[in-house]
């Protein structure tokens, strides 16, 4: 099956130290990339030296050891080459909304890139699997493809299995509706179309992968933590200077203080 693209797609996984998107580093990235204009899909994997100590729980997880990554590069020292192969292209992967994404802004923040998913759709193969069928990867390959997964936390493995999935649902799940748990039913949610596929597994109301902000009913975005939890951002931090420079300055995600600048930005020329 081809992908019915309006512009290039990025399927990508990351193995890392750990599992905070903030502190973490990556250990190994692998990507696809499928172009709008068709042809083979280019592939890019490689290991990369964190620079920090890798979890054992994390290395239970992927195999990946110190010994491994001593001799690779830096994620700085790699940056522009994983900049480049992404470039415009909207971004997928198996729970990569929460975990991949979020992990891959901040590398590319502290090597000094602003790596911008505004423009971007995100598609999660996770959230459509966990809302129509919910069990793990190995689960899905099987029931999609009915095939085995084999060199499972190997990322290019993974992310090959992750693209086999991917059509495996576009195949199952052709013309079948969706019921939430409130019993809203959405109409075949599941199209071999990027902007239905970015809806169907974005959770619009959160406005990044940490959850710090979220919309309101009126659909203005609010705190979802701390002091100010529950008031407008933009209107908020325009007033509160103070606040507003301590999440610049404290350990928030890239996301967030995008979000944040952005928004007190748009307030201030509006006011």
């Amino acid at each position: 099956m081809d992908f019915n693209l309006e512009r290039d797609l990025v399927f990508l996984d990351l193995e890392a130290t750990g599992l905070n998107v903030v502190r973490d580093r990556i250990v190994q990235i692998a990507m696809i990339k499928y172009s709008a204009k068709g042809g083979e899909p280019r592939e890019l994997d490689m290991l990369i030296n964190p620079g920090i100590p890798i979890s054992a729980e994390a290395m239970s997880v992927h195999g990946i050891t110190p010994k491994d990554v001593a001799n690779k590069p830096t994620f700085t020292q790699v940056a522009q080459e994983i900049f480049d192969f992404i470039g415009k292209a909207d971004l997928a992967g198996y729970n990569s909304n929460r975990f991949d994404i979020p992990l891959l802004m901040e590398e590319f923040d502290r090597a000094g890139f602003e790596f911008d998913i505004d423009s971007r759709r995100t598609l999660d193969m996770q959230r459509i699997f966990y809302k129509m069928e919910p069990r793990t990867l190995k689960a899905a390959l099987r029931f999609y493809c009915g095939k085995e997964l084999e060199g499972a936390h190997d990322a290019l493995a993974d992310v090959r299995a992750t693209v086999d999935v991917f059509k495996g649902q576009l195949k199952k799940y052709d013309g079948v509706d969706y019921e939430d748990g409130d019993g809203e039913i959405t109409s075949a949610p599941i199209q071999n179309d990027m902007d239905a596929i970015h809806r169907f597994t974005n959770d619009n109301r959160f406005v990044d992968a940490t959850q710090r902000m979220k919309r309101n009913p009126d659909g203005v975005v609010v705190f979802n933590f701390g002091k100010h939890i529950g008031k407008p951002v933009a209107a908020t931090l325009a007033k509160d200077k103070q606040y507003y420079n301590w999440i610049l300055n404290k350990e928030f995600s890239s996301q967030v203080k995008q979000i944040v600048k952005r928004l007190v930005k748009e307030y201030e020329q509006q006011a």
